[in-house]
């Protein structure tokens, strides 16, 4: 099936159901309402000459037009490129310069920043403001017929690597939109989906929209990450699923009011997209009851390699000798093999760390226009590195230690920075961190936490190295705690380049 015609299930299944809608019962669009929507959109889209494949960037921030928007690009056939609103102006033209992108769907808001990319991005034919698509979509009623059905077409242009680089176009086919979608909906079973949205609808928490809009299912759109308005919604709208980056839940935990919510209607709390501390992790299990869900992947391979259930998170909970699962990111889904492998491509025993490497539908079909770096990561066999390293238990739970290219070399040791993160972040003034190498006369690299406390809490530099090496011993504790605010990308990931580069500037190495 193309991404569109799970949608269509979902229209057909609860044409009269709301289908986006926001925290407040505003702004909303039932299936009816949103599928012709989307008609109206490609039938526009295909009248100004765009054929299959032809590249759409949609740029706005959360709201309830957003999707149906990014559907209709999908029902003309056209491959949606995902632009964040929080990314910069430059990164945004590169992505759209670098795909090719042939029209522009864009919020009011952002007419200024649309009108940068209209002067920058030479492929450009056309740049429409949402708002004014009653002036440009087709007349209400028109229909499209479905685009053909091809597993290798592009439905998406994802941007990645903002945290360690320039940005690489990711382009994923219908193909692994559909092993996705099939994922979640095996792994998390719901007649009546209520899925609040706050991240980004251009990243992971709109990959989730998917399944949902398959079922027939409720989005409430929020406009961003805002403790009281999420957990005020969940209670108002009787919310069943979210999904959230561990920075986000954090915040959550951290506002006084979460707890004198009702927040009893979840049934999955999902998070992803970076490792969580076990401590914050427990706390909120303890905070919104057993419903927390992981999922391990990535933009090459959407969201579903692994899962870890809210049973699985209970079971690990309630027997002492399984607490460790708590750090791990499950075991392999439904739909993805997953092995961890040595440099000559080995697998690697138990317990032993090594290269992630995976083979799924869910693969990515290349890098846009990099033969060399897709070939990088495409191994033999079908299977596909993913530069994370980590290690399987005796039970098949994986594990994250880190990113290979984060690995941190002191004194000839190895130091994995989310092994040391994991113990800061359980101090109770440990907002959030990130443990980086900085350049170091004795040891090459010294073991560096930056460390970012919670509002009004204070910490003593030396009582948290203490921790760490209560916990690690003193090859992995930092040898140095840096207290100031962490660089996030606009999804919520800290930038570790950005803060090796305030310190390395100027070297001839960064190692």
């Amino acid at each position: 099936m193309q991404v569109i015609e799970f949608f269509d299930r979902g229209a057909a299944l609860n044409p009269g159901g709301i289908a986006f809608v926001r925290p407040d019962g505003t702004g909303a669009l039932t299936y009816a309402e949103a599928a012709d929507l989307t008609h109206r959109v490609a039938s526009a889209l295909i009248e100004n000459g765009l054929s299959p494949g032809a590249p759409v960037g949609v740029l706005s921030a959360n709201t309830t037009r957003l999707f149906p928007c990014v559907l209709g690009v999908l029902r003309a056939g056209c491959a949606w490129v995902a632009l964040n609103a929080r990314s910069t102006p430059d990164d945004l033209i590169a992505l759209l310069d670098l795909v090719g992108a042939r029209a522009l769907l864009h919020s009011a808001d952002l007419a200024d920043v649309a009108e940068r990319i209209r002067g920058a991005v030479g492929t450009l034919e056309q740049v429409v403001a949402i708002d004014d698509l009653e002036k440009w979509a087709a007349p209400a009623g028109v229909r499209v017929p479905p685009p053909p059905l091809d597993p290798e077409a592009v439905a998406g242009y994802f941007g990645t690597g903002g945290t360690t680089g320039r940005p690489k176009a990711v382009e994923v086919p219908n193909r692994a939109f559909e092993t996705m979608i099939h994922a979640f909906n095996a792994h998390m079973p719901e007649r009546d989906p209520v899925n609040l949205v706050a991240a980004p609808m251009t990243h992971a928490a709109g990959a989730l929209v998917f399944p949902v809009l398959a079922l027939g299912g409720r989005n409430i759109v929020h406009d961003g990450v805002v403790p009281e308005e999420i957990v005020e919604s969940i209670e108002r709208n009787a919310v069943t699923r979210l999904f959230l980056p561990p920075t986000a839940i954090y915040a959550l935990l951290d506002h006084s009011g979460t707890r004198r919510r009702d927040l009893s209607s979840l049934r999955y709390f999902i998070y992803g997209a970076a490792p969580m501390s076990v401590a914050k992790l427990e706390e909120a299990m303890d905070v919104f009851g057993p419903v927390m869900a992981q999922c391990y992947g990535q933009t090459e391979l959407p969201m579903m390699c692994t899962y870890f259930g809210p049973d699985e998170h209970a079971e690990a909970r309630a027997r002492s000798r399984l607490r460790a699962r708590l750090a791990s990111c499950g075991r392999p889904s439904l739909v993805a093999n997953v092995a961890v492998v040595d440099d000559d491509g080995a697998p690697r025993p138990v317990g032993e760390p090594g290269e992630i490497v995976v083979r799924s539908s869910l693969r990515m079909k290349g890098y846009h226009k990099a033969p060399d770096q897709t070939a990088a990561v495409s191994l033999p066999g079908g299977w596909l590195a993913t530069g994370d390293v980590g290690r399987f238990d005796e039970d098949g739970y994986l594990y994250i230690v880190d990113r290979k290219r984060d690995l941190i070399i002191s004194g000839g040791f190895n130091v994995f920075p989310s092994e040391v993160e994991q113990v800061l972040l359980g101090h109770p003034a440990v907002r959030d961190c990130a443990v980086i190498g900085l350049p170091d006369r004795k040891w090459g690299e010294r073991v560096t936490a930056v460390v970012q406390l919670k509002a009004g809490a204070t910490a003593d530099p030396d009582d948290l190295i203490a921790l760490c090496k209560s916990r690690l011993g003193s090859i992995k504790a930092p040898k140095e705690v840096i207290f100031r605010e962490l660089p996030k990308s606009p999804v919520g990931k800290v930038l570790k380049r950005a803060l090796r580069d305030d310190y390395w500037r100027g070297r001839d190495r960064m190692v």
